[in-house]
């Protein structure tokens, strides 16, 4: 049980409005090891400090330097590594939850610039046509180039109803987008569902909150119900869905494998980092909860799945993809996932401030790295409207913690050609994920009427 107090989530990057999965530390204070203070670094640091003191151009108070050091000495380390303010820090809590305010599009910062790493889908930034790789330039009037991340997401966030112009650079397009988006009171449903042809269901995962295990469990058994019996086929849609909750991918898993089967796990250099998760409720339930995975038909352990994976697909959606495929439970079909195989824990430092720090990294059960490389598909199937080419991966992003099994190989993906001036200058239509022109998902069905023809069923 202590384990489960201390861990939350796993993530990708800062959110302009929520802030994804990591891992939870309950308190700060932890022994370390004692190690010498390297003091002529630290009189350096002490130097610096003071003339910049004395002699910049403007007066800059202690706690605005204090604060600047601290920002590049995490930042400078990893894409995820980070400050929290409290405002951040309060954002990282409540946005777990399933309902924040902002765009609804998860950043991070490229050569000085806010890179959308996704948009979330059915928020302000999905319905207006923010793509993943979609560079960032101006923030109404005020250019960011110069601002930290930070500072960046902070300008993005604001009143429900307000408006903000992005202008926002894409390879493909010619001439900058100016996008005009207006901030929401963003409620994301986690689970989604419904029969995608008798006999088969088809679920989707937006992201992996605090609920969304149970939220699984209650759309399986009424997809079982509407179904009058066992499922032929299910289709599992973890598309563009950025991560969430470690406990909510250990539920997802769980669903699906047996209890004693291992989920994920992780290897770092400190105790708490070491964590091996399987599919048992202890390792997915709050404590004192009930199992809601207990009530799912029995049938739901063995009815033929496919997973649907892209570039988008990153963290919790990559364990929960590792996970199925080592076990050989489901056929994971698409394009290769965002390669987000690190473990940041959120360390609180007083003063409602925390840190967040990569400790470790994320193994499937079958002892895969994750990271830098993610989940290669067993069947890769484009997607004719997506934007693969342009997508961004961990392996993109500067500084990205490389992968520690570096004799492992995979495979490319096929790029999806350019569709370079087809829309002249303005942000196409999102895809609809589900949807009966949905080809991907369309393959996924035709894949599980196969499988029965060739079981003779």
């Amino acid at each position: 049980m202590r384990l489960l107090q201390k861990t939350g989530l796993v993530g990708i990057g800062v959110i302009a409005g929520i802030a994804l999965s990591l891992h939870f530390a309950a308190k700060a204070e932890r022994e370390s090891l004692p190690t010498p203070l390297p003091i002529e670094e630290l009189r350096a640091f002490s130097e610096v400090f003071g003339r910049i003191k004395s002699d910049y151009v403007e007066p800059v108070s202690d706690q605005k330097l204090i604060n600047e050091a601290i920002n590049g000495m995490l930042s400078g380390l990893d894409p995820h590594s980070a400050y929290l303010d409290a405002d951040a820090f309060k954002e990282l809590q409540v946005g777990t939850q399933g309902e924040f305010g902002g765009l609804g599009i998860e950043v991070g910062m490229e050569d000085g610039l806010v890179k959308v790493v996704s948009p979330i889908e059915d928020t302000p930034a999905y319905h207006a046509g923010i793509k993943s790789g979609d560079l960032i330039i101006k923030l109404d009037d005020t250019l960011v180039k110069g601002m930290t991340l930070n500072d960046a997401v902070k300008r993005m966030r604001g009143k429900p109803g307000s408006k903000i112009v992005l202008t926002v650079v894409r390879k493909d397009q010619p001439k900058p987008l100016i996008i005009t988006l207006v901030r929401a009171v963003i409620k994301v449903q986690s689970v989604k569902s419904k029969m995608a042809e008798p006999g088969y269901g088809f679920v989707r995962i937006t992201q992996f909150q605090e609920h969304t295990g149970e939220n699984l469990a209650t759309a399986l058994s009424n997809l079982a119900k509407q179904n009058g019996g066992p499922l032929k086929g299910l289709v599992l849609d973890l598309r563009n869905d950025p991560g969430g909750l470690l406990t909510g991918a250990v539920a997802v898993s769980a669903a699906f494998l047996n209890p004693d089967a291992l989920v994920v796990y992780t290897e770092g250099r400190t105790e708490d980092a070491q964590m091996r998760l399987t599919a048992s409720p202890q390792n997915y339930l709050r404590a004192g909860g009930t199992d809601y995975l207990a009530s799912l038909p029995a049938s739901i352990k063995a009815t033929p799945l496919v997973v649907l994976v892209n570039g988008g697909s990153a963290s919790a959606s990559e364990i929960v993809a590792g996970a199925l495929q080592d076990h050989k439970r489901a056929v994971i079909m698409g394009t290769q996932t965002f390669g987000k195989g690190s473990v940041q824990t959120v360390l609180p430092l007083g003063n409602n401030t925390a840190i967040k720090l990569t400790t470790a990294r994320y193994y499937t059960p079958g002892g895969r790295s994750i990271q830098a490389k993610g989940i290669v598909p067993d069947i890769v199937v484009e997607d004719a409207n997506s934007d693969n080419i342009l997508r961004l991966r961990e392996a993109d992003l500067d500084r990205h913690l490389s992968n520690d099994l570096p004799d492992e190989k995979t495979p490319p993906t096929p790029a999806t050609p350019s569709d370079t001036g087809k829309n002249n200058g303005k942000a196409p239509a999102p895809a609809e994920f589900g949807s009966a022109n949905d080809y991907q998902l369309n393959q996924a069905l035709n894949l599980l009427k196969g499988m029965r023809i060739l079981q003779g069923k």
